[in-house]
């Protein structure tokens, strides 16, 4: 009785552990088929994951490209704007199209004060266009390279010519005292004007007031006359064909 209790017993556990074999082989079969389909299924989406990364890199590669590219031109064209604009003011200034200021020197000149004796030659006692013109060019040639007179700007289109008892500047009338300021080194224009026998030296010769006094500053206004060109037009020259 015993025996069968025996052999019953070992067939009852040889049978539970055929079924835990059974059952730890079904779940080791499982988890492999699991882990075999879920590797495959990971890589795939880590390496769509990096050709997107790749792609979004690319593209903002070439978007610095771009803005490096953008930025260059905006330098090149700010600094040809800048380039244009000093070109622009050079020709302003010496076109006298726009106010200045320096160092130079500043001429008074007036009629003689001395009263007419008879027989004298009233026009010996006063200054007239010519001796202004005069006075102007030997500032020209002495390096002015502004001037004025009364205020009135000295330019490639000014004329300085005698209306009546009074002198026409840029086709307004000026009288006397001359007020003439000229931009320049002080002491070139200075030794300039004091030159022995040169036309200060005539005036003075004539009894007409003439003095000259250097000066650290000098402003002269911009010439307020027309520039228009009516009939002169810039010449066009056409490239020659290689």
């Amino acid at each position: 009785m015993l025996l069968l209790r025996s052999k019953g017993a070992q067939i009852s556990i040889a049978i539970v552990c055929m079924v835990l074999g059974i059952m730890l082989a079904i779940q080791f079969k499982t988890t492999e088929s699991y882990q075999a389909n879920l590797v495959p299924a990971r890589v795939e989406d880590l390496t769509q994951q990096v050709q997107s990364v790749s792609e979004e890199r690319d593209a903002l590669v070439e978007e610095v490209l771009s803005l490096r590219e953008k930025l260059k031109n905006v330098r090149e064209t700010d600094q040809a704007m800048a380039d244009l604009q000093a070109d622009l003011q050079d020709a302003n200034m010496s076109a006298g199209l726009i106010a200045v200021e320096g160092p130079g020197v500043i001429i008074t000149v007036n009629d003689n004060p001395r009263e007419l004796q008879p027989g004298d030659n009233p026009n010996f006692s006063l200054v007239h266009d010519s001796d202004l013109l005069m006075l102007v060019n030997e500032l020209k040639t002495s390096g002015a390279e502004a001037i004025s007179i009364n205020g009135e700007r000295i330019t490639a289109k000014s004329e300085i010519r005698c209306a009546g008892t009074l002198i026409l500047v840029n086709w307004n009338r000026i009288g006397p005292p001359f007020v003439i300021k000229a931009i320049g080194n002080p002491d070139m224009l200075e030794s300039g004007m004091l030159i022995k026998n040169g036309y200060m030296e005539s005036l003075k010769v004539l009894g007409i007031q003439a003095t000259i006094e250097k000066a650290e500053k000098i402003t002269i206004p911009a010439y307020s006359g027309s520039v228009k060109f009516t009939f002169a037009q810039p010449v066009k020259y056409e490239e020659k064909a290689e």
